[in-house]
């Protein structure tokens, strides 16, 4: 086994008490090698030298934006570079929210304990095209929910911000700063093979866990293994209509207000309605770049362990 660390999650706690986890994991997941990230997209990077070199079994210590970088790692061009890998989550970041999804425990010993006896169940992969910052293209993976409009602003915030109070607080203080500043955009978007429809978004989220945003429980009857996105479509809404969503969006009773929008699609293509506006993505918690991009589901394309 393999575990692939982010010693700064968790505000750096993880990097500064690692010999008391290590210690810890060892005693529920018996002998493993470990590798520390030194830099953002690290974990890309050793997860696909250790497949290269016929490494089969990963697991992830960090948050959600680790476990997304870990999966890009382990694919190529849509496809895994070798299907039978497992991966897993010792969660321990910033937001937590796929940890939600899958409702493994916060406890770091308890969720060892709860890898070190589990089967690996095949689960629903998310492949995003979009353009980086520069305009060049990119390519990334994702487990949980990528997102267009202000969830990108929040993430910029954030990730520039001290975390010391936790992910929740971190994500509600970054919401309410993205909000003093945010317009709402008009983008063009089209689901699998439909024609593309022009409208105005606060936000778009494309999802296949439930959480985001420090436990905003965006799509709640998302599934992990039904080869399809639950995508929800915030509208033009106001500040006084988002904070009075808010208590709606924890709970996950948002489906039913006028003005969002559900469906379900294995594709979603996104672009600005206008050429050269900046529309910012959030994958899994992190500000990837910007609009245009497409969504795609690679159905039970990973073994997990959780």
């Amino acid at each position: 086994m393999l575990l692939i660390v982010n010693p700064r999650s968790a505000g750096g706690r993880v990097g500064k008490r690692w010999s008391a986890i290590e210690s810890t994991l060892r005693g529920a997941l018996g002998d493993f090698e470990h590798r520390h990230t030194e830099a953002p997209g690290h974990a890309t990077v050793l997860c696909r030298e250790a497949v290269e070199r016929g490494v089969r079994d990963l697991v992830v210590l960090g948050g959600d934006g680790t476990l997304s970088e870990a999966l890009s790692g382990l694919f190529r061009d849509g496809r895994p570079i070798d299907a039978e890998v497992t991966l897993g989550l010792l969660p321990c970041g910033t937001g937590g929210d796929f940890r939600r999804t899958v409702e493994m425990p916060a406890d770091l010993s308890q969720a060892a304990r709860r890898i070190a006896r589990s089967q690996p169940r095949r689960i629903d992969i998310g492949r995003i095209r979009y353009a980086r910052d520069d305009g060049t293209d990119a390519e990334r993976y994702f487990a949980n929910i990528a997102s267009f409009g202000i969830g990108g602003l929040v993430d910029r915030i954030v990730n520039r911000s001290s975390k010391a109070l936790g992910g929740r607080v971190a994500f509600m203080v970054g919401t309410v700063r993205a909000l003093s500043r945010y317009k709402n955009q008009r983008v063009r978007l089209a689901l699998d093979d439909g024609e593309p429809s022009e409208v105005v978004v606060n936000n778009v989220a494309v999802c296949n866990g439930k959480y985001f945003g420090g436990g905003m429980k965006i799509a709640p009857d998302a599934r992990l293994d039904d080869g399809l996105f639950d995508v929800v479509v915030l509208g033009d809404l106001s500040l006084k209509d988002f904070v009075w969503s808010g208590r709606h969006l924890y709970r996950g009773t948002h489906l039913d207000l006028a003005e969002v929008r559900f469906a379900r699609a294995a594709r979603v293509r996104a672009e600005p309605a206008h050429p050269g506006d900046e529309v910012l993505l959030d994958v899994d918690g992190e500000q990837a770049g910007r609009l245009p991009a497409t969504f795609d589901i690679l159905p039970g394309a990973l073994r997990f362990r959780c």
